[in-house]
């Protein structure tokens, strides 16, 4: 059926251009623009993202072999190579992390009755970081080692629907624990952490936020049993302890008792020891809270195998970030159609037609609707498979 609009057309109409307008506004970023605005900008690190453009020079022969249909996309002329490179280095990268935020916030009210595959109605997130490596020749403002540079994506994940709740983009030599700082802490919900977050006086400032906290404990950890607690072994448990901190400066960072869970994985043998403030929820629940953290180890390499992350398309701090900007809102868009046109394929598959078909003029459900064969609707076995 030929609706008159491309099916990119068509996906961008679900951003509110009146929002992300007010949002330009704000940083006067369209500010003695004569060509290739704010708007058009995006449209463009979309594109790029939704049909797997490598450069900028990608970006510029596809778009002029289809110059007949960008108007009807939304672009006001063909964006040049070289206007996309000054674009990237000049327009405030502030605007596209707040259109994702915003993005985030709608998706979130989406999948906020998703299932966190867990029976716990509070909210639970993953928190963790993802580096990606950058040349330190051509990234030298993001020197993270002697030898090359990076940048850090810290990420808090709502389990509910796999939807990013808080993103911070730092150069590599952040440390992760920092991020706990500037994040803000929602009461009663649970914050699932690694170790590399296991700073106790962080950790008691989230939980006089009210909110619970379920990380793994170090080998250098010193505590002493308060008290033991029945555990069922036949279910992998070692023990649950209650437990305070006994070196001098641990005990002056987290002043009360904390929760200690000894588990044994039953299928690799591996121990874990789980420190958490919750005192209510069964000992195999926190457990499987922690198990469930790796839906952000997940996230990180879905990210990076289907969205343009790894390869930059300019080297400045700010071309860099707009690009990871842009990749987050692209994610989170075709995350919203999903919900909003009530598409029961995954994730992947939509990234996929979309790729191909970008340019085509079909109504977006019936293009995006899974098949009635399940082999041309889901990914194989062996694909990540988020939403």
């Amino acid at each position: 059926m030929n609706v008159g609009k491309t099916l990119f057309a068509q996906v961008m109409k679900f951003i509110s251009w009146k929002d992300f307008g007010r949002i330009v506004d704000k940083y006067n970023g369209d500010k003695s623009v004569r060509t290739l605005d704010c708007a058009d900008l995006f449209r463009s690190m979309a594109f790029a993202q939704l049909t797997c453009r490598e450069s900028l020079r990608d970006i510029e022969i596809c778009l002029c072999a289809n110059h007949t249909r960008l108007f009807h996309m939304g672009f006001k002329g063909i964006p040049a190579r070289s206007t996309l490179s000054d674009a990237l280095n000049s327009r405030d990268w502030r605007i596209f992390h707040d259109l994702a935020m915003k993005l985030i916030a709608r998706a979130r009210k989406l999948y906020a009755t998703e299932s966190n595959n867990m029976d716990l109605d509070a909210t639970v997130y993953a928190l963790d970081s993802t580096t990606i490596d950058l040349c330190m020749s051509l990234f030298d403002w993001a020197l993270f080692r002697t030898t090359k540079s990076a940048v850090k994506v810290h990420t808090l994940l709502d389990l509910r629907g796999n939807i990013p709740a808080f993103i911070h983009v730092s150069n590599g030599k952040m440390g992760d624990v920092k991020i706990l700082d500037i994040l803000s802490i929602e009461a009663d919900a649970f914050y699932v952490m690694d170790r590399a977050y296991l700073d106790f006086k962080r950790l008691y400032a989230l939980h006089q936020a009210g909110a619970f906290f379920v990380t793994r404990s170090k080998t250098n950890t010193k505590t002493r049993r308060i008290y033991s607690h029945p555990v069922g072994r036949s279910t992998g448990l070692i023990c649950d302890q209650t437990v305070v901190l006994t070196t001098v400066k641990a005990s002056k960072d987290y002043p009360i008792q904390l929760r200690r869970i000894s588990f044994k994985d039953p299928k690799t043998g591996k121990k874990l020891v789980f420190l958490t403030n919750n005192t209510t929820l069964p000992a195999l629940m926190i457990a499987e809270l922690y198990k469930n953290r790796w839906q952000v180890e997940l996230f990180f390499k879905w990210i990076k195998q289907h969205l343009r992350v790894k390869r930059f398309l300019g080297t400045s701090e700010n071309a860099v970030k707009i690009q990871i900007w842009c990749a987050i809102s692209t994610y989170v868009l075709i995350a919203i159609v999903k919900k909003e046109r009530l598409i029961e394929a995954p994730l992947y598959t939509l990234l996929q037609i979309l790729s191909v078909s970008i340019f085509e003029k079909t109504e977006l459900l019936c293009a995006l609707q899974p098949r009635a064969n399940k082999s041309a609707s889901t990914p194989s076995d062996n694909q990540l498979s988020l939403l």
